[in-house]
């Protein structure tokens, strides 16, 4: 029986039990398995990995475990440019572009609130979500369900921790360091579809109260769902304040 050292960084603890967490721990094996099936078998998906370095080096997901090896295994890194060092990824894991599962419809309604690219719909299989990955591989999968993100072909994801949908846009937002690009208002909450102005709405599509009152109008390009600042809008308003307010350290 050959053994390891491993040790995890910051948020990837998360997924270890107690013992194991920020601290080097003997990881026992026997053959020769890849460091990628190693990091999954303790219980952390390979998508909320950004950096391996096995020895002093950088190494990719396809490198083999030998004896005595020591093992750094760190998460994303929102605000450091790691590219000349990372080997596991051809391009950068932060793209906020989002492909969500079933149990995230109020997160997703939300990211597109913000301005973010989310793909959602309520039948979402785990096949459906994979497949989507697969097709557009910078398109993060966020889901509660870890096994999902152990998919091989899912190669950016994240394991939404908090199951309330408030907490979990301020998760998200502060995961990826999404701050600088939120666009309020800019897609469509129902079918993630681009508003655009609506210079002239056609009368019968506008109660009366509301044409008495609202003079600006906009109009999803996708589905054509038609938006004005009714009394909604202010309360909107206050919510993304608060989602984008950076926590204070």
């Amino acid at each position: 029986m050959a053994m390891a050292l491993f040790r995890f960084y910051e948020e990837l603890n998360d997924f270890l039990p107690p013992e194991k967490r920020k601290t080097w721990f003997s990881y026992s094996f026997t053959g020769s398995p890849s460091v990628k099936d190693a990091i999954e078998s303790l219980g952390v998906p390979h998508t909320e990995v950004d950096l391996i370095v096995a020895n002093g080096g950088s190494v990719d997901f396809g490198y083999r475990i030998c004896d005595n090896d020591r093992i750094s295994v760190y998460p994303v890194f929102e605000s450091l440019d790691i590219s000349p060092v990372a080997v596991l990824r051809a391009k950068p894991l932060r793209e906020p572009r989002f492909v969500l599962d079933v149990h995230l419809g109020k997160l997703a309604k939300y990211l597109r609130l913000l301005g973010f690219d989310t793909l959602y719909e309520n039948d979402y299989s785990d096949e459906a979500i994979a497949g989507i990955a697969s097709q557009d591989p910078g398109r993060i999968v966020l889901t509660m369900d870890r096994g999902l993100l152990k998919r091989k072909v899912i190669t950016h994801g994240y394991c939404v921790r908090s199951r309330k949908w408030n907490e979990q846009v301020r998760e998200v937002l502060a995961r990826f360091d999404l701050y600088s690009q939120v666009k309020p208002f800019s897609l469509c909450l129902s079918c993630n579809g681009k508003i655009e102005h609506q210079a002239d709405p056609p009368p019968g599509e506008i109660p009366p109260a509301v044409k008495r009152q609202c003079t600006e109008f906009s109009r999803c390009s996708r589905c054509g769902k038609l938006y004005w600042k009714g009394s909604h809008y202010d309360r909107m308003e206050a919510l993304i304040g608060e989602f984008t307010a950076r926590p204070e350290s």
